[in-house]
C-alpha cells in the first residue's frame, strides 16, 4: 500500500541541504513577500524584532500543516499569532521545537497526520499553510479537502508544491532524456526528490472544486537550481535573491520554478 512520506530519516539532511542554504533563503523570501503583502496581520514578516514589537498585534489562528522544522512558523509566532505546527515526523518536530526555543517563541507542536488533525478542528484556523507536502502524499485531493475543512470562511490557504516543469527542465539540462520520455521523475532511494511532482493545471483543477478566490501565484527558485556548476550557485547571493523575487511572478520564469506557490481565500 502506498503511504505518505515520513521524514524522520531525512530531517537533518533537509536542514543541511535545503534550509541552511541559499535555496532555503530564496524559498522563505518569496513566501514572506507573498504572505506579507496579502494577509492582514502578516505585514511584519521579515521585519526586525524591534519593529514588530512596536506594531499592534492582531492574533490569528495559524496551522502550519506538515510544517517540518518551522522556519516560517516561528516568524508568524514572532508576529504574535497562535501557531500550531503539525507533522508526522517526530524528528522534524524536535528541530522545530529547538528553533522556537532558540528564538524565545511559543508554538503548539502536534505529532499527527495533517488529515487527522484537520478532521478534529473543522473551521478552526484563519490561515492554513501547507508547504512542500502535496508532492509527498498518496491522496492529494483528500489532503486538500482536509486543509479546507480546517479553514474558517474568509480564511487563507497557502499552498506550495514541487513543480513537474522544474524537474523536467532539470533532467533536460542533465541530458536525462529517458526520464522525460518515460515520465519517470522518481529520485533514488533516500533522495530528497519528491515522489509525485505536481502540474499547476492539475492542482488548479483540484482547487476549482471548492469556492476559493485566487490571491497570489508565484514560482519559487525559478533559476537558482538550474545553475549547473555548484560553485556558481554561491556567486552574488543577494543579486540572486533579488532576481528570484523579481522573476517569481513573471512568465515564463514563474512556470519553471522548482516549486509553485498558490495563495487562495475561502469564500
Amino acid at each position: 500500500m502506498t503511504t505518505d512520506r515520513n521524514f524522520d530519516d531525512l530531517a537533518h539532511r533537509f536542514k543541511r541541504n535545503v534550509y541552511d542554504r541559499l535555496k532555503g533563503q530564496i524559498r522563505l523570501a518569496v513566501l514572506k513577500r507573498d504572505l506579507g503583502e496579502s494577509i492582514p496581520g502578516f505585514g511584519g514578516l521579515g521585519d526586525t524584532p524591534e519593529v514588530v514589537g512596536e506594531r499592534s498585534r492582531a492574533e490569528l489562528q495559524v496551522l502550519d500543516a506538515g510544517g517540518g522544522q518551522g522556519q516560517l512558523a516561528v516568524e508568524l509566532a514572532r508576529l504574535g499569532h497562535n501557531v500550531d505546527l503539525c507533522d508526522i515526523s517526530a524528528n522534524m518536530l524536535e528541530l522545530a521545537r529547538d528553533l522556537f526555543a532558540s528564538q524565545s517563541q511559543r508554538g503548539n507542536f502536534i505529532h499527527d497526520s495533517i488529515q487527522n488533525h484537520c478532521q478534529r478542528h473543522p473551521a478552526g484556523y484563519d490561515v492554513v499553510l501547507c508547504h512542500a507536502v502535496l508532492e509527498w502524499v498518496a491522496q492529494p485531493q483528500a489532503l486538500l479537502e482536509a486543509l479546507l475543512l480546517a479553514l474558517k470562511p474568509g480564511g487563507y490557504l497557502s499552498l506550495t508544491f514541487y513543480n513537474v516543469n522544474g524537474i523536467v527542465m532539470k533532467n533536460l539540462l542533465r541530458a536525462n532524456f529517458s526520464k522525460i520520455i518515460n515520465g519517470d521523475y522518481r529520485g533514488y532511494r533516500g533522495s530528497l526528490t519528491p515522489t509525485w511532482p505536481r502540474h499547476i493545471d492539475e492542482v488548479r483543477g483540484w482547487l476549482a472544486r471548492f469556492e476559493l478566490a485566487p490571491i497570489c501565484h508565484s514560482g519559487i527558485r525559478c533559476f537558482h537550481d538550474y545553475i549547473l556548476e555548484p560553485e556558481h550557485r554561491l556567486v552574488n547571493p543577494q543579486q540572486q535573491l533579488d532576481l528570484e523575487l523579481k522573476l517569481s511572478r513573471e512568465e515564463p520564469f514563474r512556470s519553471l520554478g522548482r516549486y509553485i506557490h498558490l495563495l487562495v481565500r475561502k469564500i
